[in-house]
C-alpha cells in the first residue's frame, strides 16, 4: 500500500494543477465560440471524462505515465476565432473534424509526416499570436477591476516563485473568494453536471478556420511537446496508440461540447518525472491517477461555470492570461530562435494576433497561410555543384 501512496498523490497533485490552472480558459473558450452555459459545461465535463478514461486505458495497457488532458492552446484558439457562421453548432462540426484528422494522424504516416514538416517557427508563432490578447487580460483587469485583479495578480506572482505549479490554482482561489464576497450569491443556479448534445453543423468556414488550426494547435502544441516530456524520463510510448485513442475520445466527447482532448505537454513531468516515484516501474500509477482525479473535478462543471458567470468576464479572461504566459513566453521563443524563417514567423505571429477573419476563416489560418508563403518567397536555392573543369 504504501508503495503506490506516493504515485497516486502525484497524480491528485497533477490533476488539481491541470484542471484548476487552465478550465477557465476551456469555458472562456467555448463561450466564445458560442455555447451557452450549459453547453459549456457539458464542454468542460466531456473533456474531462474524455481525458479521464483514456488516461485509464492507456496507462494500463502500456504501464507507462502517459498523462492525457484537454486541448489548453485550442481553447484558447477559439477565444481568438469567436462565433463562427453557425453558431456553437458549426464549432462542434470543426471539434469532429479534428478529432477525424487526429485519428488520420495516427493511422496514416504520411499525414503525420506532413505536420511534422510544418516548420517549428511557424507553428510557435501561430500559437504566440492566438495567446497574445487572452495574456493581456490580467493587464487590462488591472484597469478596469483593480480591487479584484490586483489581489490575484499578487498571488499569483508571490506563489510562482516559491511553487509555480501551483501558482495559477492560487490566484483562482483569490479570484473565486473575491467573486464570492462581490457577487450575488449562487441561489437559483443549477449546479448539478450534465452533458448536453449539441447536434453539429458543418459549414466550410468554421471546418478551415477552426477544425484545421485546432487539430494543427493541439498537434503542434500538446502531443509532440507531450511525447518530448515522456521521452526525458526515459518513457517512448507508440505515438500512434495515443492519436487513435486521443482523436477518438475526441469524436466522443464533440457533440457534447469537448472540443479536443490529447497529450497532456506541461502538467506530463509531474506525473512522468522522479518526483512521481523513484520507481519508474510504478509512474503510470500517478498518470492514472490524474486522468481519474479529472474526471472527477470535471463533475464540478456546473459550479465553475457558475462562478465565471458571476465574476466580470474581464477577471475570468485575467487568470485565463495568467495560465497561458508560460505557453506563450515557450511560444515566443521557438517561434524567433533561428535568424532562418524569423520574417515568415513574425508575420505569422502578426497576423494571427490581429485576430480579423477574411471570407468567413479566422485569423489563425489566415496567419498560417501567410507565414507560410513568407517563407518559401524567402527561401533560398541551394546552387547546383559545378561537374567537370569548363574550358
Amino acid at each position: 500500500m504504501r508503495a503506490i501512496a506516493r504515485p497516486v498523490l502525484a497524480g491528485v497533485v497533477t490533476a488539481i494543477v491541470g484542471f484548476g490552472g487552465s478550465f477557465t480558459v476551456v469555458l472562456t473558450g467555448l463561450r466564445a465560440a458560442g455555447a451557452s452555459e450549459a453547453q459549456a459545461a457539458s464542454g468542460l465535463l466531456a473533456v474531462a471524462v474524455g481525458s479521464g478514461i483514456v488516461a485509464l486505458v492507456l496507462g494500463l495497457r502500456t504501464r507507462m505515465p502517459v498523462s492525457i488532458a484537454w486541448s489548453t492552446p485550442g481553447a484558447a484558439l477559439l477565444i481568438s476565432s469567436g462565433v463562427p457562421e453557425g453558431g456553437f453548432p458549426a464549432a462542434v462540426g470543426a471539434f469532429l473534424l479534428c478529432g477525424v484528422l487526429i485519428v488520420v494522424a495516427g493511422l496514416v504516416r504520411p499525414l503525420g509526416r506532413l505536420i511534422a514538416a510544418i516548420p517549428g517557427a511557424i507553428a510557435a508563432a501561430m500559437l504566440a499570436g492566438v495567446l497574445l490578447d487572452l495574456c493581456l487580460a490580467p493587464v487590462r483587469a488591472l484597469h478596469d477591476v483593480p480591487l479584484l485583479a490586483a489581489p490575484v495578480i499578487v498571488v499569483w506572482a508571490l506563489v510562482a516563485r516559491f511553487a509555480r505549479q501551483w501558482a495559477v490554482p492560487a490566484a483562482l482561489v483569490v479570484a473565486i473568494a473575491g467573486i464570492a464576497l462581490t457577487g450575488p450569491g449562487l441561489g437559483g443556479i443549477d449546479l448539478a453536471p450534465r452533458l448536453q448534445w449539441t447536434t453539429p453543423v458543418f459549414t466550410p468556414s468554421a471546418l478551415i478556420g477552426i477544425g484545421l488550426p485546432l487539430f494543427l494547435v493541439t498537434m503542434a502544441s500538446q502531443n509532440v511537446p507531450g511525447m518530448a516530456v515522456m521521452a526525458q524520463y526515459g518513457f517512448v510510448p507508440r505515438l500512434r496508440g495515443i492519436l487513435v485513442a486521443t482523436g477518438l475520445a475526441t469524436l466522443g466527447a464533440a457533440p457534447f461540447g469537448g472540443h479536443a482532448v490529447n497529450l497532456a505537454a506541461i502538467s506530463a513531468a509531474l506525473a512522468a518525472g522522479p518526483d512521481a516515484d523513484p520507481d519508474p516501474d510504478r509512474r503510470w500509477i500517478a498518470s492514472v491517477t490524474a486522468g481519474l482525479g479529472l474526471a472527477v473535478l470535471g463533475l464540478g462543471a456546473g459550479l465553475a461555470t457558475a462562478l465565471l458567470l458571476l465574476s466580470p468576464p474581464v477577471l475570468v479572461e485575467a487568470v485565463a492570461g495568467l495560465a497561458l504566459l508560460g505557453a506563450l513566453a515557450g511560444a515566443v521563443t521557438s517561434a524567433v530562435a533561428q535568424p532562418e524563417g524569423r520574417e515568415a514567423a513574425i508575420v505569422t505571429f502578426v497576423v494571427t494576433a490581429a485576430g480579423v477573419s477574411f471570407l468567413g476563416l479566422g485569423s489563425a489560418f489566415w496567419g498560417l497561410l501567410a507565414g507560410g508563403a513568407m517563407l518559401l518567397l524567402h527561401r533560398r536555392r541551394t546552387p547546383r555543384p559545378v561537374s567537370g573543369n569548363r574550358p
